[in-house]
């Protein structure tokens, strides 16, 4: 009996893990808050620009004005080769474009923001396993330790003499 208590007491098991991290937070959400009017500006720009409607509503305009300047009868107010169309494409696309990057620019940003979130929250993963296998070793020697006892109290049943 004194051999188990001694072999029970070098068991140490680990106290329970404590978190003591702040919770996980939606980065997206944090990152939104953030936002100054400009920069809604650029997403929504952005986000327009770079939608199929926007594109088929900008071909029809441009197919209309084509179709109205070719067969106007009474007045051809851009004539071919169409430079007031060329002119208003120009001054789109030179508005669009750094609107457009502004809000790429923005979204890198967001991009950082969530990579280091996850870096954070796989350095909480990594502590929290790193706790669960210490656990499951001492849990490993105990059963081990069990189990010779269990074989040693086996074997001395079987030693033992059998008396009525």
């Amino acid at each position: 009996m004194r051999q188990n208590n001694t072999l029970f007491k070098r068991f140490h098991f680990p106290a329970p893990f404590q978190h003591q991290h702040p919770p996980v937070q939606n980065t997206n959400k944090i990152f939104d808050e953030q936002l100054s009017v400009g920069q809604r500006a650029a997403d929504w720009v952005a986000n327009t620009m770079g939608s199929w409607t926007f594109i088929v509503v900008q071909s029809t305009i441009l197919t209309g004005w084509i179709v109205l300047n070719v067969v106007a009868w009474i007045q051809h107010w851009d004539p071919y080769p169409f430079i007031l169309m060329n002119l208003v494409l120009s001054m789109q696309a030179a508005y669009a474009a750094p609107i457009i990057m502004m809000s790429q620019n923005r979204q890198a940003a967001r991009d950082r923001l969530e990579a280091h979130h996850d870096f954070l929250i796989n350095q909480k993963a990594e502590e929290e396993i790193r706790v669960i296998i210490d656990h499951l070793e001492v849990q490993d020697r105990a059963i081990e330790a069990i189990y010779q006892l269990v074989q040693e109290l086996h074997t001395k049943d079987k030693a033992a003499p059998d008396t009525p």
